[in-house]
């Protein structure tokens, strides 16, 4: 068995983006995608446990013995933050509050141009969808949505694990909104851009089915 190590900061990351990016995990799975031994990862876990950081679960799947399932708990979540929450929650309350619902919607609709201009002018040099989205999410991985995407059979699946403006979000419904619009203007107009996932919903996650829009044949 392998000796127990107290677990360090840079472990401590990899264990919680794996559960974040990949959802619950079983410490044999979370071993594999860290090269370590199952009972070095158990081992991890509990003291990510004991930190109030992870949490886990028995389930049954079928023949066998039941599996433990460690997922993270809100602290966990916590660790990936809002980008400067207190301040972005207080200036949408004194908008609203001063100015009128009216005129945060014109912020709201001021910063969809800025954030399409912006993405618009990162992407300008990518040809064909799958390029554009791979670029897309790099770049929204570094503003901390820990983006991905994968091709399936007839479209693509965009996926943000993280949320890091989610309390602004819950606050101004309008800016989910704005994100949807801006989904859809930066892929194009041949592109259509469904959300099928959404964190303020309550989903893990926010994903986005992205499909190529059947040309349509008109006659003269």
């Amino acid at each position: 068995m392998e000796n127990y190590r107290p677990i360090t900061k840079a472990t401590a990351d990899k264990f919680l983006q794996l559960l974040k990016t990949k959802g619950p995990q079983s410490a044999a799975m979370l071993a594999a995608a860290l090269r370590m031994t199952g009972e070095g990862a158990r081992l991890q876990l509990l003291k990510l446990a004991e930190e109030g950081l992870v949490v886990s679960a028995t389930t049954s799947r079928g023949v066998g013995r039941p599996v433990q399932i460690w997922d993270l708990t809100p602290l966990g979540h916590a660790h990936f933050p809002d980008t400067h929450v207190e301040l972005t929650l207080q200036l949408i309350e004194t908008i609203r509050k001063e100015l009128g619902e009216a005129a945060l919607e014109r912020v709201v609709a001021a910063r969809e141009f800025q954030q399409q201009e912006k993405y618009m002018n990162a992407l300008s040099g990518t040809t064909g969808l799958a390029e554009r989205l791979a670029q897309f999410a790099s770049f929204r991985t570094s503003e901390g949505y820990l983006a991905e995407w994968r091709e399936e059979e007839d479209s693509f699946i965009f996926i943000e694990n993280h949320c890091p403006i989610c309390c602004a979000a819950t606050q101004c419904a309008n800016i989910c909104t704005s994100e949807l619009k801006t989904f859809q203007a930066i892929m194009g107009d041949d592109v259509e851009v469904k959300r099928v996932d959404h964190i303020i919903a309550g989903d893990r996650r926010c994903v986005y089915e992205i499909k190529k829009v059947k040309e349509l044949i008109t006659s003269k």
